[in-house]
């Protein structure tokens, strides 16, 4: 119900946050205190995107738009490009490997789709954190494994070579060049914060420095801008994404309100118990609780066992550890379908299947 000056959600894994802000845009549409056409949702995905608009349209806020940043900026960039630059705005590129593969063959400079991969990924990392190639020659950034730095710097400059001379943009341009427009355009600046007048940024936690950038000018000197997040589940700090912008938002913006959400209605309280012990101490901890039921009748979900962490020195240990495991449930009798085993990425399989064949 606060709808108007700066708003900050601290909002814990569980606890409703997309509930949460799609009711509070909902209220300000019906209760009249905002426009739909003058109020903007963003997010970070398209699905996300798509999520915030189906349950704007149940709520009756259908004609509020729900966008990523790219879509609004690139929607900006097409509208403004031809008064400004003239002509239309550069294509966009699909992905960067085929420029960036005739960028090394022009230096003869031998790659593979692994390196290109990775060099794709520190370009996209150089932009969203508003390095220029020389500042980024110049900074601390590991360079990835097998790639000398003096060629990762040479192929990223061939690259915006090749890209400007078949007049493209890749992604990060679009966020540059639409940055780059509200700053030196004061009319353009004026046009964007005439149309939007009410923000609300979910996922605020992955926020990169570019977007960030982009953000503040599109709010410009309005106040009407509440921020969803948490700290603790910032998962794109490898692309450059960080979660100072939510951490400082309360010091920044003079009289913010601040609503936190603690309360998980998705995990068991032994998993909460778990998840409270490993963030404590953490910047922007939420201390997470059991949601109450939702009826009388209901009661909190129950796991039969907590969980536990357990550490090892390397992967072989902590696979061996694994097996160990699930041969002692199958002891006492639990059904090996009843048995998973989950991982973070594809390429723990293996191994982990190998182990357990093994052991039969």
């Amino acid at each position: 119900m606060a709808l108007r000056g700066p708003v900050v959600i601290l909002a814990g894994a569980g606890t409703g946050k997309t509930r949460t802000i799609t009711h509070r845009i909902a209220y300000g549409v019906a209760t009249g205190a905002y426009t739909p056409s003058r109020t903007l949702a963003l997010t970070f995905t398209t699905r996300a995107a798509g999520e915030l608009r189906a349950r704007l349209r149940a709520l009756g806020a259908g004609e509020v738009p729900a966008r990523t940043f790219h879509s609004a900026a690139l929607s900006q960039l097409a509208h403004f490009w031809p008064q400004v630059v003239g002509g239309t705005a550069p294509r966009v590129l699909e992905g960067k490997a085929r420029l960036l593969g005739e960028a090394a063959d022009a230096l003869g400079i031998r790659t593979n789709q692994a390196m290109l991969r990775a060099v794709a990924g520190e370009i996209e990392w150089r932009k969203v954190s508003c390095l220029s190639i020389a500042e980024y020659a110049a900074s601390d950034r590991p360079t990835p494994t097998g790639v000398d730095r003096s060629a990762l710097v040479a192929l990223q400059q061939a690259y915006e070579d090749r890209k400007d001379e078949m007049r493209r943009m890749d992604f990060e341009d679009v966020l540059l060049a639409t940055a780059g427009m509200l700053e030196t355009e004061s009319g353009v600046a004026a046009a964007v914060r005439e149309q939007f007048r009410v923000f609300t940024v979910d996922e605020v936690q992955d926020v990169s420095p570019l977007q960030e950038r982009l953000l503040r000018l599109w709010v410009g000197a309005r106040r009407d801008l509440c921020i969803v997040g948490d700290a603790n589940q910032t998962i794109y700090g490898f692309a450059g994404a960080t979660s100072s912008f939510l951490l400082n938002f309360a010091r920044e913006h003079q009289n913010a309100e601040i609503v936190s959400l603690a309360s998980s209605h998705r995990s068991t309280p032994g998993i909460l118990d778990l998840a409270n012990r490993l963030m404590r101490g953490r910047p922007g901890a939420i201390e997470l609780s059991t949601a109450a039921p939702l009826s009388a009748a209901a009661e909190p979900i129950q796991a039969p066992i907590d969980p536990r962490i357990e550490e090892y020195p390397d992967d072989r240990a902590e696979i061996a550890a694994m097996v160990t495991a699930v041969q002692a449930d199958l002891a006492d009798g639990i059904p090996a379908s009843r048995i998973g085993v989950l991982v973070r990425i594809n390429g723990q399989v293996p191994l982990i299947e190998g182990a357990l064949r093994s052991a039969g």
